[in-house]
C-alpha cells in the first residue's frame, strides 16, 4: 500500500467494562434502601448503582464482586470503580479495593473500504470457526443473494 494513500483511522473508545472485589459481604437490602441512583434486582440477586461523574452503571452482588460499564476510559473505569467502594464504605460495609481489572474495551471506527463478511469468513474458515457460530456458517455454505 502506498503511503501518500495511507488515512488515519479515528478509533473512538465507547464503553470499557471492569471488575473489582470489595473483599466483605455485601447487604444489598442496605444499599438498595440508603444508597443513591440505585435499582435493587432482587430476582437477579444484584443492586444496580449509577455514578454521574464519570458515567458508569454497576452491577453490585453480594459477594462483593462488582461489574463497573460505561466507562470511556480505563482511568474512568478505575476512578469511578474507586468512588462505587468510597460509596459502599460511607453506607457502612468495610469495604477493601482489590482485584480491578479492565475485562472488555469496545470501540468504533469507520474503516475507509467495504467489508465484505461473508467474502472474509471463506477465506479464513479456520480462524473463523471459533469467533462465529455454527448457524452463521450453515447460511455462508450456500449460494445466497444477500442484500447490498
Amino acid at each position: 500500500m502506498d503511503s501518500s494513500n495511507d488515512e488515519a483511522l479515528d478509533i473512538i473508545i465507547t464503553n470499557v467494562v471492569a471488575t473489582f472485589r470489595t473483599r466483605c459481604h455485601l447487604n444489598l437490602r442496605t444499599i438498595a434502601l440508603e444508597g443513591i441512583n440505585v435499582i435493587y434486582k432482587p430476582d437477579m440477586g444484584k443492586v444496580l448503582m449509577k455514578l454521574r461523574k464519570p458515567k458508569i452503571t454497576a452491577s453490585i452482588w453480594s459477594s462483593g464482586k462488582i461489574i463497573c460499564t460505561g466507562a470511556t476510559s480505563e482511568d474512568d473505569a478505575k476512578v469511578g470503580a474507586r468512588r462505587l467502594a468510597r460509596t459502599l464504605q460511607k453506607l457502612g460495609f468495610k469495604v477493601r479495593f482489590s482485584a480491578f481489572k479492565v475485562v472488555n474495551v469496545l470501540a468504533v471506527c469507520s474503516m475507509p473500504f467495504a467489508i465484505r463478511l461473508i467474502d472474509f469468513t471463506k477465506k479464513n474458515r479456520p480462524i473463523a470457526r471459533r469467533a462465529i457460530s455454527k448457524a452463521h456458517f450453515k447460511v455462508c455454505n450456500k449460494e445466497t443473494k444477500w442484500p447490498g
